[in-house]
């Protein structure tokens, strides 16, 4: 754990960016970096809300833990705030976050960053921005989730890992087979055999977590349709 500079980190928020000198030391005072490895926690369900969470590198889940199972809410990638509407809008964390391989994270006292809000309309501005581009992502996700099959929410999942976590048709899964059914709402049985139909489909070539997507217009289509 270590007080962070934060005027001259390199890897800032677009929010963060637009604070005056000043403004930056005040964060740089109330924020400590933290590093975790795969596995840990950077914030536990039903816990009291103190911080804001700032990933700067890495990649997690987020869950919430139901009546009957774990539900994976999200998955993100740095760099990316974590936990603004559990933390803003509740006392208590509705929500655990988990690093899905290491990951820095920065903790920002919360009193000092709704001050920041508050002095800040540039910096405002985008906390809300990216506010209302995570509510829309998760509107998607759920109609995806209720709406697709289950062949086609495999299919959404993913693109998504290859779109917009790794930017490859060539990846090493961050989830093992239990937590992909807890991503898509099904049963661990379930996943391995949509992995089976779609590589004898010759859609994807699996080897343990290693994906190589081979027919990515396929894949589309039962995304979109399935």
């Amino acid at each position: 754990m270590t007080n962070e500079n934060c005027a001259s980190c390199l890897l800032k928020s677009k929010a963060t960016k637009n604070l005056k000198a000043s403004e930056l030391n005040l964060l740089g005072e109330n924020c400590v970096q933290v590093s975790f490895d795969k596995g840990e926690t950077i914030l536990k369900q039903n816990t009291l809300s103190t911080n804001i969470v700032y990933l700067k590198t890495g990649l997690v889940k987020l869950i919430a833990d139901g009546p009957k199972r774990t539900q994976i809410l999200k998955i993100k990638k740095a760099p990316c705030y974590l936990g603004l509407p559990t933390t803003m809008g509740d006392k208590i964390n509705n929500y655990s976050i988990i690093a899905l391989e290491k990951s820095v994270a920065c903790y920002v006292e919360i009193k000092v960053f709704k001050e920041l809000l508050k002095i800040s309309p540039e910096f405002s501005y985008e906390i809300m921005l990216d506010l209302c581009q995570n509510e829309l992502f998760l509107y998607k996700r759920f109609v995806k989730l209720l709406q697709n099959q289950i062949y086609g929410r495999l299919a959404t999942n993913l693109l998504f890992f290859s779109n917009e976590i790794y930017g490859s048709d060539e990846f090493d899964l961050p989830l093992n087979r239990n937590e992909i059914a807890d991503l898509i709402c099904t049963s661990r049985e379930t996943v391995s055999r949509l992995f089976t139909d779609f590589s004898k489909d010759n859609i994807i070539k699996i080897e343990g977590k290693h994906i190589k997507l081979l027919n990515k217009r396929k894949l589309e289509e039962i995304s979109k349709n399935g």
